[in-house]
């Protein structure tokens, strides 16, 4: 059994199960599309809390599986051919889950690159320009004088949303019927946005009928109630 231990990580965050894919995160909008990835696939894991707060992102350890210093990161230590790998950057992590479980990415070729290409929309798109409306509206630009930045982020977050609800008008799901990656990416971001961001306003998301409906569906999947409160926080 490959063992995870051989990973500079360890020393920081040892493995008391081996043989079970490391998680390594924190429960923000990016960290938990991995736990609610892995709880609804049903893939044994064992998380570990890397804490902003005491800057473990930018110690050595956590450096050495992620040299861009952002959560989340994976080992899982039977990875292709029976090697460890190491892994970061969440969309990266999504797809890798959900080809080794064989759950949540469809397996027609048109559907799964349409399926990628909405992860992408969340990865390019929703992921920065919600986190630019928290970063004016929440936290320290706030204070800038100047609106124009905020108010910047908010158009184009609104611009976001309407292309997600229109995608949504006749579909239950991102891809149709069928629940995917591409959601779980998605409305972390969403319910981020409107409670942890407080800009349900700024953004007017009651606009945006669709993107509620299936958002609330999301947060009523017992999977997910799980995964957003994964690693706890110590």
């Amino acid at each position: 059994m490959p063992d995870p231990s051989v990973f500079p990580i360890a020393k920081k965050w040892p493995a008391e199960h081996p043989e079970r894919i490391q998680l390594y995160s924190l429960p923000t909008p990016n960290g938990v599309k991995v736990s609610i990835m892995l709880e609804e696939t049903g893939l044994a894991y064992e998380p570990h809390l890397v804490r902003f707060d005491a800057n473990d992102q930018m110690s050595t350890e956590f450096l050495s599986l992620n040299p861009n210093n952002k959560i989340p990161a994976i080992i899982d230590p039977n990875g292709p051919d029976g090697e460890p790998l190491p892994l970061f950057e969440s969309g990266a992590i999504l797809i890798y889950l959900a080809d080794k479980s064989g759950k949540l990415l469809p397996k027609r070729a048109s559907d799964r690159y349409e399926t990628i290409q909405w992860l992408m929309f969340q990865m390019a798109g929703i992921g920065p320009m919600f986190g630019q409306v928290g970063f004016f509206h929440k936290f320290a630009g706030k204070e800038y004088e100047d609106k124009r930045p905020r108010d910047r982020y908010i158009n184009e977050s609104k611009r976001l949303l309407n292309v997600l609800n229109e995608r949504l008008a006749t579909r239950k799901w991102i891809m149709g019927d069928e629940y995917t990656i591409a959601d779980i990416a998605t409305f972390p971001w969403v319910r981020n946005l409107i409670g942890f961001y407080e800009a349900a306003d700024l953004v007017e998301i009651d606009n945006y009928p669709h993107v509620k409906r299936a958002l609330d569906a999301f947060l009523a999947r017992p999977a997910v109630v799980r995964g957003l409160d994964i690693p706890k926080r110590g």
